[in-house]
């Protein structure tokens, strides 16, 4: 490797460097300790110097030196890990370089020109691997120790790297952490005593920052059950968030592709980057805090004052910019965030330069002032290029009527602080769409109407409006701990769908996409698929005691929008409980409306919820457990094992409780989740426990926990609900139970928000993140007992050894889809599928996986060998091969018997099947494997001349190497005589009526094929000739020649597998080599060592 040039000194360096080579201006050296000689003290002194030390210098064994006669400083201009390297750098300095030396006259103009040389070269390498990296020399050097150190394949890209300390028991071991794409690799090598460490990221269960006595703070990795622990970290938060990134993105790319497919920065596994990395995270952060599309990538974020007008002052805060929208969220305590979109934006003005202002003029005569920003001037003119907005002198001529108004506004407010009522902006006027929200329609407001409960409607309304004049209405509002009063208190019934809209996002991306839902309707309209025989099904179950869904119209919008959805996501489609949460949307939004709220809850707001796995979820159940060990210890102290409530709550976040409460009081819930997340679901399950708990410590079982909080959801009501009877669901079965109190939903909630509202939404993500690790490797491992449990009925690998072949095998499947997008393997990887079919391998992945564990070590001629066995036991041809198929093919190599391993081969060497089956032999097949009808030596095809010529050689190739090869080559040839001489045997079993089992014609003697089955592996056709036998014998020309000569005098011979057999018996060293035992756990542990090793075939 060509090393940026650096002046070393040489004083004291022959101690730890030996010359190898040198010329008048080239110096080759050798570490000491490497190479001849090495060892000894001082092998174990430099090695752990390499290994401490950040410098390639000191790694790398080998190095060339430039220097100059007349000259005592030398320069460091390259580097190797192998002599062979280090000697093509030197071979092309001689050759390049050498020459074009002597012309120089100073010893500064040569220097210089090596030195030119030597840059030229490495920023050609750096061209494309090194170019987005912060230091790209300090980077060579790390790639260069990371290659050295773990021998991965050269396509595994380098992310980062760290010095930290690896806690091996407990004692500190002091090396380097590397993180790759797919790999986390340690490196340690202290006095003689090497540790080495390489965990793949998708077998990783656990990724957390703990601190103990011991370690103050460290990052803790639980992977194939054990604990490692990777302390004095410099920079420990940017190692984890790193960490966590590479983690999720392996679990994304392998494990969870519909989420993997909507993140477009991540797709070339190949061009990950540290600041790539980075930037998703914040982007991440940035769209789940403001509720923004996952295409919103956060560009910029300037810290500044915003002038708030309804506190009269300046709240501290960050800008932060993405394509389309520009936010501000406060830093100060005062829990203050506003999202505007660019859309939105009318003007961009720079009122005052002295205190690096700017101010954005929005829609609806409001204005925005900014102050204090370090980089103003640019920030407003992105911010004008993002919006279409000229800066042009004609613009700003023909604009100062609008640069007026805001300016005016600005001075307003400023004066006359008391007069905020200008803030009030117009609400925007969507589309209509086809119908109004179903509330509207079912139960319309009585305006007259003056009983208690409206009044206190109206009340709300009031309070609501005061609001809006004072903090704005619409996209551009801004939100406060007043907002989330307003939301704990209850949304007024008018305002609901208005406000959903605004806190879930849905209201701007229904106003970035007019007309897409009608579209969707249109195209969707008529189609018949899975989903929509599913929607059909449960559309009659949603809500069914609502008089909203028990007539056409509600029913047809319902049935539209959960229709488009499937049409829109076909990855999701439509899962159970979609149906009841799109129709409590339906019951406040417009039809339009409910469906991008429905696209914010399944896209954004409950990610990965509504799939066959349900792994949201089941992560936000792992989260749930995680609280209530934090918050609940009394319950926790009596109910060692919460996976009751996991199995509870399930229902409580598929549906946020609307499945559980009263619809009057579910509606309620929603409200907060709208506003607050997955936050508020998991405060009040808390609230529900907690105001439940000593009825829970005191039940005996499940059972009696299960009934007490279906009673308490039952007496929960909503007093201030102005719904009629009719529509009210708490109503119908309260008025006998006054054994228990009702509770108020109103109560239950603000008591959620006082006890539990120190949660924070950044905890409750970074828990997620934690978690899903967790759930995925569960069900992970539950596929893989599912699948051992099946296999292991049919195979005689003990457990232990069906576990490592399973993991062996499902690595190998990893590895075809590390370096790339387009692995068949990856495209056919598919977790709703059964058990079986989720891993499959392909051929040339079968290929590696087989050249590991077959049990001949010396066979020759793998890769036709590998061919004919995969497509043997592919059964449904559909060129890829389960872990059952695999397991059965090992199964008869390793503990068959000698019939059933000779009758393997024997198969092997038969044409191939003839592609698609047909129906009748298809339903024969069905049939058989239902009787469980077992296959006899009978059943088995005769073979031809040229199937017997190549089953001979396949003989050969196994038994190439092995200490008895003379022997087992003699029987071979003697068993071939022997059959030979059974020649008329065969000839006369195969009687004229019936057709030659055969497809190929005779076109040679029988003798001289014969004596070519005979003959030795020297002697015989090439095996390459032959290796496509069984697909050449079922070729279309062989079957033409055969139904064109049919009466040839000369019948190609052939034998039955029953001759082949009893031949074959008798002779002792064919039946001992075959019945040799083989050390499965040897083999499974060599090929866990090599697989990594082996050069991966995509």
């Amino acid at each position: 490797m060509w090393l940026k040039p650096e002046e070393i000194l040489l004083k004291n360096a022959f101690k730890l460097w030996v010359t190898e080579k040198d010329n008048e201006y080239f110096v080759l050296q050798r570490r000491r300790g490497y190479g001849e000689g090495g060892g000894g003290l001082t092998g174990l002194l430099v090695g752990t110097l390499d290994t401490v030390l950040d410098s390639t210098s000191k790694v790398a064994p080998f190095r060339i030196l430039h220097h100059t006669p007349d000259s005592q400083v030398y320069w460091s201009i390259a580097c190797g890990v192998t002599k062979e390297e280090i000697v093509q750098h030197w071979d092309w300095l001689q050759q390049n370089i050498m020459r074009t030396l002597s012309v120089f006259d100073s010893s500064e103009d040569i220097t210089s020109f090596v030195q030119g040389k030597i840059r030229g070269l490495i920023a050609e390498e750096g061209k494309t691997s090194l170019v987005l990296e912060d230091d790209p020399e300090k980077f060579r050097e790390a790639l260069l120790r990371f290659e050295k150190w773990f021998e991965l394949p050269p396509e595994e890209k380098l992310v980062t790297y760290y010095s930290c300390s690896y806690w091996k028991g407990k004692v500190p071991c002091q090396g380097w952490l590397y993180l790759s794409t797919n790999f986390l690799c340690f490196y340690s090598y202290l006095l003689g005593a090497e540790v080495k460490l390489v965990i793949s990221w998708d077998e990783i269960w656990r990724l957390e920052k703990t601190s103990n006595v011991l370690l103050t703070e460290s990052i803790h990795v639980l992977a194939h059950g054990e604990d490692h622990y990777f302390s004095m970290l410099l920079h420990l938060n940017e190692t984890f968030v790193i960490m966590e990134q590479l983690a999720d993105y392996s679990i994304k790319r392998l494990f969870d592709k519909e989420a993997f497919q909507r993140e477009p920065a991540l797709s070339d596994p190949l061009q990950i980057t540290k600041r790539g990395l980075e930037a998703h995270a914040k982007s991440e952060q940035f769209q789940t805090f403001f509720r923004l599309p996952k295409e919103e990538n956060l560009l910029e974020v300037h810290e500044s004052f915003l002038y708030v007008p309804f506190s009269h002052y300046n709240t501290l805060g960050k800008i932060c910019l993405s394509e389309n929208y520009l936010c501000f969220a406060s830093q100060d305590g005062s829990q203050c965030h506003v999202i505007i979109p660019m859309r939105e934006v009318v003007n961009v003005e720079k009122p005052d330069s002295s205190s690096r202002a700017l101010t954005v003029c929005v829609r609806g005569k409001r204005a925005l002032r900014f102050s204090e920003v370090r980089d103003y001037q640019r920030l407003a003119n992105t911010i004008r290029s993002r919006c279409g907005i000229s800066a042009s002198p004609q613009h700003s001529a023909s604009s100062g009527a609008i640069r007026g108004e805001c300016q005016s506004l600005i001075n307003h407010f400023e004066d006359n602080p008391e007069d905020v009522t200008l803030m009030v902006g117009q609400k925007d006027s969507s589309k209509a769409v086809s119908t109004e929200a179903l509330m509207t329609v079912f139960h319309p407001q009585d305006v007259e109407n003056l009983d208690p409960k409206m009044l206190k409607e109206k009340m709300k309304e009031q309070s609501w409006n005061i609001h809006f004049s004072e903090y704005g209405r619409g996209t551009s509002m801004f939100f406060t701990k007043k907002t989330r009063d307003l939301i704990v208190r209850g949304v007024p019934e008018a305002l609901r769908g208005e406000l959903w809209m605004l806190f879930s996002g849905a209201v701007n991306d229904m106003a970035t996409h007019p007309g897409y839902y009608t579209e969707l309707v249109e195209q969707s309209l008529g189609t018949s698929t899975l989903a929509t025989d599913e929607i059909e099904r449960d559309l009659h179950r949603s809500l069914p005691d609502h008089p909203a869904f028990q007539s056409d119209t509600g029913i047809s919008a319902l049935r539209r929008v959960l229709t488009a959805y499937a049409y829109r996501n076909p990855k999701i489609g439509y899962c159970q409980a979609m149906n009841i949460l799109t129709s409590v949307l339906l019951l406040y939004a417009k039809e339009e409306e409910a469906f991008w709220l429905l696209v914010a809850v399944c896209e954004r707001m409950l990610p990965d919820y509504f799939n066959r796995r349900i792994i949201g979820a089941l992560v936000d159940q792992a989260v749930f457990e995680d609280l209530i060990r934090e918050n609940l210890p009394q319950l926790v102290e009596h109910m060692t094992d919460l996976s009751f409530f996991s199995s509870v709550s399930l229902s409580w976040f598929l549906t946020l409780f609307i499945s559980v409460l009263p619809i009057e009081s579910a509606v309620n819930v929603v409200d907060c989740f709208f506003y607050d997340g997955i936050k508020a679901i998991l405060q009040l399950g808390l609230a529900v426990l907690d105001y439940n708990m000593e009825a829970l410590i005191s039940c005996h079982d499940d059972a009696e926990a299960v009934t007490i909080l279906n009673k308490f959801f039952d007496s929960v009501t909503n007093k201030d609900s102005p719904l009629p009877p009719t529509v009210q669901q708490a109503s119908v079965g309260n008025n006998d139970k006054t054994s228990h109190f009702n509770v108020d939903i109103s109560e239950l909630i603000r008591e959620a928000y006082e006890k539990y509202g120190h949660i924070r939404s950044e905890e409750v993500e970074s828990s997620r993140k934690r978690n899903k690790l967790h759930v995925i490797q569960t069900l992970e491992d539950t596929t893989k007992q599912n699948v051992i449990r099946v296999v292991s009925q049919e195979v005689r690998f003990s457990a232990s050894q069906l576990d490592e072949l399973y993991n062996l095998f499902k690595r190998q499947h990893f590895l075809s889809c590390y370096w790339t997008m387009k692995s068949p393997a990856l495209l056919h990887h598919d977790p709703s599928l059964a058990y079986l079919e989720q891993y499959q391998l392909g051929f040339q992945q079968f290929s590696v996986l087989f050249s590991l564990l077959e049990p001949w070590a010396f066979c020759t001629n793998k890769s036709t060998l590998s061919l004919w066995i995969f497509r043997l036991i592919d059964e449904n041809q559909d060129g890829l091969v389960n872990f059952k198929e695999f397991c059965y093919a090992l199964d008869t190599l390793y503990s068959g018997s000698f019939t059933n391993k000779l009758k393997f081969l024997f198969k092997l060497h038969l044409p191939p099947g003839r592609g698609k089956v047909d129906l009748q032999a298809y339903l024969k097949q069905w049939q058989n494997e239902i009787l469980k009808k077992e296959e006899t030596i009978k059943d088995l095809p005769r073979i031809n001349q040229t199937q017997f010529i190549q089953f001979s050689k396949t003989l050969y190739n196994i038994f190439h190497g092995d200490p008895d090869e003379e022997s087992l080559y003699r029987a071979v040839a003697h068993v071939t005589s022997l059959l030979l001489r059974m020649e008329e045997v065969g000839r006369r079993l195969q009687e004229p009526s019936s057709p030659p089992e055969s497809t190929k014609s005779a076109d040679s003697p029988p003798a001289g094929a014969a004596a070519a089955a005979a003959a030795g592996p020297e002697e015989s056709p090439s095996t390459e000739e032959a290796s496509t036998t069984p697909e050449s014998s079922d070729t279309p020309g062989s079957h033409n020649s055969q139904e064109a000569a049919p009466d040839l005098s000369e019948i190609e011979w052939s034998f039955s597998f029953e001759q082949v057999l009893a031949s074959l018996l008798n002779e002792p060293a064919l039946v001992t080599f075959f019945e040799r035992p083989v050390d499965v756990q040897t083999k499974l542990a060599q090929a866990r060592v090599a697989q990594l090793k082996l050069k991966i075939i995509k």
